[in-house]
């Protein structure tokens, strides 16, 4: 597969001529994947459908929204029905009248069955640990509900984050694949040189040295591809032949809005973490109130029904009784557990209390820093553009100098590194622009499906493959390294 990413930036590296290629090589040659290009919508939708993380917090959520149900209950009315069969083998002996004398009935053994029911109900009138108990689960249903907004957002920023990273690896590859063969090309104009004696054996080591460094930064960056690429597939389950990629014409302006400190505020307003901190803050509170409630009465209300019946000797019919009231528990003294249990839920919700400024202060910290990153970047990928601008005409101007003889074959491949250096800074600084541009929304907690479209909108038609670029890269630079100088 040839990935379409032949017009990239040549603006930026004018004078590029493509030549011969190195043979490409595949990364995973055993895998038949079907060509599919995904964009960033498509794989994002595809995490949130299949991420075990995320998957694992909505089953926790579950599971929380259940325990309110749990501590409901014992509200509501209780019905409970006991039975119970037995046989029953009696043994008597009794004296009547003194000692060795025996009555008529001194003496009884009876064998028999008996069968006893009962049914009681009880409603809890006011008991304010139980509903104090309901209201701590309402609480850790909203924590939880924030928990699993951090971990949406956490899920979208690792998906962005991990597809423009193939990007970003994608186009250094590009530059190292260009700076491989124009240096590949250099050496074997050295040799030809040393070969008709125009040049020292030392311009061939040095060209050799170049080639053998270029080399080496090439297979980094086809490793570091095949790594990112899998990266994503840990991440929504999925493997992807082709990505969209990043256009050319995205835009690079400040964030919006252009202010520090209105970031700080969408963040301690909308920031999930911050919130769920501060839920359970509530949530401790509630444990306090709890522990507190054991030192109140608890009413209830109770009906009950008892049936007993038995086919004993002397016996005939059944017995049946029962019961309406109320029942009063007056906690009189509990060995101290109350008092205690208050004092241990106390620290808690203090510890809660600094937990959540914890939590306040880092996202403060993170939204600032990421607020200044972006702005920087936004300078940042203007400078590296024309950098790569500046090293090209030194590049030409080192060139010009080796065919007068003032440069040597060493100033023309530190020319050449020093220029595809500026073409993979150049597109580290716009992918670095676009993962701080999401990660600020990110902490500001506005991290959605509409942010991840504003950006998916910036990619163009040209797809990324899991292959290695062929031959016409967009960074292929000139080749030629000039005649060289005539001897006098």
């Amino acid at each position: 597969m040839r990935p379409c990413r032949s017009a990239r930036r040549s603006r930026l590296a004018g004078r590029f001529l493509p030549r011969r290629a190195l043979l490409p090589a595949l990364f995973f040659s055993v895998l038949a994947v079907p060509v599919q290009a995904a964009d960033l919508l498509t794989i994002a939708r595809d995490a949130l459908d299949n991420n075990a993380e995320l998957a694992s917090s909505r089953a926790q959520t579950g599971g929380v929204e259940a325990g309110r149900d749990v501590e409901r209950a014992d509200l509501l009315p209780q019905l409970s029905a006991t039975g119970n069969v037995a046989h029953n083998r009696q043994y008597e002996s009794q004296s009547v009248g003194g000692a060795g004398v025996t009555g008529q009935g001194g003496s009884q053994d009876d064998d028999y069955n008996s069968v006893s029911l009962g049914l009681e109900a009880t409603q809890a009138l006011f008991d304010a640990r139980n509903r104090r108990e309901v209201e701590q689960a309402e609480r850790e249903i909203d924590q939880q509900h924030y928990r699993l907004a951090a971990t949406e957002q956490q899920v979208l920023i690792d998906v962005s984050t991990a597809y423009f990273e193939i990007l970003r690896a994608h186009e250094i590859l590009e530059a190292r694949l260009a700076q491989e063969r124009a240096i590949g090309r250099q050496l074997e104009q050295a040799r030809e040189q040393f070969d008709v004696g125009l040049i020292a054996i030392t311009e061939v080591e040095e060209a050799k040295a170049a080639f053998d460094q270029a080399r080496a930064e090439r297979i980094a960056a086809e490793s570091d591809l095949q790594v990112r690429f899998e990266a994503l597939e840990r991440l929504t389950g999925e493997r992807y032949a082709s990505i969209d990629a990043l256009g050319d014409e995205m835009p690079i302006a400040p964030p919006t809005p252009n202010e520090r400190d209105a970031w700080v505020e969408l963040a301690i307003e909308n920031n999930p973490l911050v919130l769920a901190s501060l839920a359970g803050v509530e949530v401790s509170r509630s444990g306090v109130d709890i522990a507190r409630a054991g030192q109140l009465p608890t009413l209830n209300a109770f009906a009950n029904y008892q049936y007993a019946d038995s086919d004993s000797d002397g016996l005939s019919g059944h017995d049946s009784n029962s019961q309406v009231g109320v029942r009063l528990n007056v906690p009189l003294y509990t060995g101290g557990r109350t008092s205690a249990s208050v004092r241990q839920n106390t620290y808690l919700l203090e510890s809660s209390q600094y937990d959540f400024e914890a939590q306040r202060r880092d996202t403060i910290q993170q939204v600032r820093s990421r607020y200044t990153q972006v702005s920087n970047d936004v300078s940042t990928v203007e400078a590296r553009a024309q950098a790569i601008v500046s090293n090209q005409s030194a590049l030409d101007a080192t060139r010009a100098g080796y065919e007068v003889g003032t440069r040597n074959i060493v100033d023309v491949l530190n020319a050449e590194q020093n220029l595809y250096n500026a073409i993979a800074d150049h597109a580290s600084a716009r992918y670095d622009y676009v993962i701080n541009r999401l990660t600020l929304r990110q902490q500001a907690g506005t991290l959605d499906e509409s942010a991840l479209q504003e950006v998916n909108a910036w990619l163009d038609g040209d797809t990324v493959s899991f292959t290695l670029p062929e031959e016409g890269g967009a960074h292929d630079a000139a080749l030629e390294i000039g005649e060289p100088p005539t001897p006098q």
